[in-house]
């Protein structure tokens, strides 16, 4: 057999093996949402004024989705807020959050990197910036 046969031969082979490795990547990002994380950013109120904001946020799998329930205190206020994700892309997960407290809705967006986490929330009028480690 000829490189050139070969090397076709090879590529159908090549491509299913990258195709499965870009399945499995979001699996493996996905897990790695579990767990504590803390941090910090910054809160826009439906006033148009920011604030920063220290965060504590708890991330448990339930079969294809994540729960959260975070705490967020600013230097006027102090909540807490659940939120419902899915996976999007590799390590990218969205989906809506609640605030209890002031019975706000909105959509979160967050992107995983290593043991770091961003988070960008928006409802009510508002939104908030955040940076959370483990």
């Amino acid at each position: 057999m000829n490189t050139q046969k070969l090397i076709l031969l090879k590529a159908p082979l090549a491509a299913a093996m990258l195709a499965a490795t870009a399945l499995l990547a979001p699996a493996v990002a996905g897990d790695g949402l579990s767990g504590s994380w803390s941090g910090g950013g910054t809160v826009t109120l439906p006033s148009g004024a920011t604030e920063r904001a220290r965060c504590r946020a708890t991330f448990h799998r339930s079969g294809r989705n994540y729960n959260m329930n975070a705490v967020c205190a600013t230097p006027s206020a102090r909540v807490a807020q659940t939120a419902n994700l899915r996976q999007v892309g590799p390590a990218r997960f969205a989906g809506e959050f609640f605030n209890p407290d002031y019975n706000v809705t909105g959509w979160i967006r967050i992107s995983l990197s290593g043991d770091s986490l961003n988070a960008a929330l928006e409802g009510g009028g508002g939104g908030g910036r955040f940076r959370l480690n483990r």
